[in-house]
């Protein structure tokens, strides 16, 4: 193929724009940011196989490297971490986990992270969001009003812990 048929400053080779950063204080735990520094450990070697193919023609794939490297370099330089291991366990706080029990008695563990290091599937909530936000603060023994799109439920706290 002639060179006169690549297009190397067209719309495919613009930089991508940048993810979206919260305007949340960028709370992390250690492990969240041991996270953060390992993910843009791989995304910068990621970049690196990328630039170094025989064929570059698709330069998107790099493009989304490069962005992702910046949003990862931006949430390491906010962050502002906080350990579970200096936190009291006689109130619900960032980095601590707690056993809720809802009406119906069913007991769940949750565990306030960082929004980088947050999964409902794993148990780990932002501090921000509508569950953090009714625990933060709560006793053992406290009840918490937990407002879902789905309805208020109420939690019983049962248990403050430092996550394993």
């Amino acid at each position: 193929m002639s060179r006169a048929f690549v297009k190397e400053d067209g719309p495919d080779n613009a930089p991508l724009p940048d993810l979206p950063i919260s305007r949340h204080p960028n709370l992390v735990t250690p492990r969240g940011l041991a996270d953060l520094k390992e993910r843009l450990r791989a995304t910068q070697a990621r970049l690196q196989d990328l630039r170094a193919r025989p064929d570059r023609l698709d330069r998107l794939p790099e493009a989304a490297a490069e962005r992702d490297i910046r949003y990862l370099e931006a949430r390491i330089a906010s962050a502002i971490p906080v350990d579970p291991a200096d936190q009291p366990l006689d109130e619900v706080a960032f980095g601590l986990c707690v056993t809720v029990q809802d009406e119906d008695g069913r007991e769940t563990v949750w565990e306030i992270t960082g929004e980088d290091e947050a999964s409902a599937a794993r148990h780990r909530i932002a501090p921000h969001s509508p569950l953090a936000v009714a625990l933060l603060g709560a006793r053992i023994g406290e009840k918490v009003i937990w407002t879902r799109p789905a309805g208020e439920v109420t939690l019983a706290v049962i248990g403050i812990a430092r996550p394993l």
